[in-house]
């Protein structure tokens, strides 16, 4: 165990601060001169932020700031996951926001605080320490909701986003104070002691309704059903960079966290709170399948394809074993490059000067745009969970989980509900492959976008044949949750 106030621990989340303070400043000085730049010198920064990650953690448990803060492989498996989102989907947005005449120096600079705050709330060892990262993330997110300020629909995402966001801290807040109330503690470290061990206390049932409303507030953060009221219309009306950041950093991040949170110091009350995980993985899963059917809007169906990932996510958790967890993050990292990939189409989609969102704008994409058309379709196959592809793995590994936890039931749902939501992503390959193209698109330059898509791809097709680095981290990783 590391000494109580070591900062080694934080150095990455350190530099990052420094990183985004640095180009604040520079940002000022600069103006709108500079937005090139100060995005690849905030994509640098993750990148270094990355190796500091991977140099910094190891196989022993580290903590910091009087056992607030916690360095494991959890938290470095995690890390490397959001940082690698946060830099991709900064990278991609680079071509979009200069043409739209939206490159402004504070977007790579809210990024980079926002990952500060997820990587915070990965190592959150305690419930002061989990809302003072949530909230530096959050913040951040309100704001880059509402980026494109001369848009009607940014402004309203950006207000929706901010009144929603602030009830379920509020529900967070009033979820940890009876906690504490009823037990004494908000350590991670201590709460699994007062309902474990050889003489576990009965929890009260003050202690379970603050349980309850801290599940709450944490399933607003990833969107899921009936927390995910804000979703379509933030995903519709955000500038679409932004949107591709919601949809991949800040999501697995929060995933992440619920299921410390879920595994850590209320592991024993496993019991009290999987009922209740099953219950909104069930209603997510629903959700995500059939309002996604008669959706119009790419990115409103992204939405609604995001709300039925996570609860498919939630079935890995609510089986309580580390499988469960393992499956958990196999899946979200998979995850992150089927969108990642996907939404880099989607800032493809420009016809006429403009930018398009209908999901019938993608016909005859495969004759006027082929190798746009084979990624597309190689990751809508994949979110599909169609065979050998790397989503059907995701899918297994969860569903898996689960049924060994003996929720045979949840993963029935789960395999169903997949089977429906297959229909809408067959049905853009559908448009691409045999509808007639209306407009074709413009051609869009940049490098940027093409390898985005091309890894992407390479990991959806791949996984199948190399699936053991993945595999054997994620495992090591969710080993730390459930000590011997």
């Amino acid at each position: 165990m590391s000494e109580t106030f070591d900062l080694i621990p934080v150095l990455p989340e350190l530099f990052l601060v420094l990183a985004a303070m640095a180009l604040l400043m520079a940002g000022v000085f600069r103006k709108d001169e500079g937005f090139g730049s100060t995005t690849s010198l905030a994509i640098m920064a993750m990148v270094a932020a990355a190796v500091l990650v991977w140099a910094v953690g190891g196989d022993e448990r580290q903590t910091t700031f009087g056992g607030m803060f916690v360095m494991d492989s959890f938290a470095v498996f995690a890390k490397l996951m959001v940082l690698v989102g946060s830099a991709l989907t900064a990278a991609m947005s680079v071509s979009f926001l200069e043409r739209e005449k939206l490159g402004r120096f504070e977007y790579p600079i809210l990024i980079l605080f926002a990952t500060v705050g997820m990587m915070m709330m990965i190592s959150a060892n305690d419930f002061i320490a989990l809302y003072l990262g949530l909230e530096l993330q959050s913040l951040s997110l309100y704001v880059l909701a509402a980026y494109n300020r001369d848009s009607v629909r940014a402004t309203e995402a950006g207000l929706k986003y901010f009144v929603l966001g602030s009830l379920a801290s509020g529900m967070l807040l009033y979820g940890v104070s009876l906690v504490y109330g009823f037990s004494g503690s908000t350590s991670f470290e201590v709460l699994p002691r007062i309902f474990g061990g050889d003489h576990p206390a009965a929890p009260h049932l003050g202690f379970i309704a603050g349980l309850v409303f801290i599940i709450a507030g944490l399933a607003f953060k990833i969107s899921a059903v009936p927390f995910h009221m804000w979703t379509p219309d933030v995903y519709e009306g955000a500038p679409t960079p932004v949107t591709s950041f919601f949809a991949v950093a800040p999501k697995i991040a929060a995933l992440v966290l619920f299921t410390r949170v879920m595994v850590g110091p209320f592991g024993d009350l496993v019991d009290q709170w999987r009922q209740v995980i099953t219950f909104i993985a069930i209603l997510s899963m629903f959700v995500g399948a059939f309002a996604a059917i008669v959706q119009t809007n790419i990115k409103r169906l992204m939405a609604y394809s995001s709300i039925g990932h996570v609860g498919f996510v939630l079935v890995g958790l609510a089986a309580g074993t580390a499988d469960g967890v393992q499956g958990v993050l196999v899946y979200l990292a998979i995850y992150l490059f089927m969108n990642v990939g996907t939404f880099a189409v989607i800032l493809c989609m420009r016809s006429k000067g403009r930018m398009v969102e209908g999901i019938d704008d993608l016909a005859g994409l495969s004759r006027t745009h082929p190798l746009m058309a084979l990624t597309m379709a190689a990751l809508m196959f994949s979110m599909a969970g169609i065979p050998p592809l790397a989503g059907f793995w995701g899918k297994f590994y969860v569903f898996k989980a689960a049924v060994d936890a003996g929720l045979f039931t949840l993963a029935i749902i789960g395999v169903l509900t997949s089977v429906v939501s297959a229909f809408y992503y067959l049905r853009i390959i559908k448009i691409m492959y045999f509808d007639e193209a209306i407009e074709p698109f413009e051609r869009v330059s940049g490098r940027a976008m093409g390898m985005v898509m091309a890894l992407s791809t390479a990991v959806v097709l791949l996984f199948t044949f190399l699936p053991g680095p993945l595999l054997t981290s994620a495992k090591a990783a969710a080993s730390v949750l459930f000590p011997q």
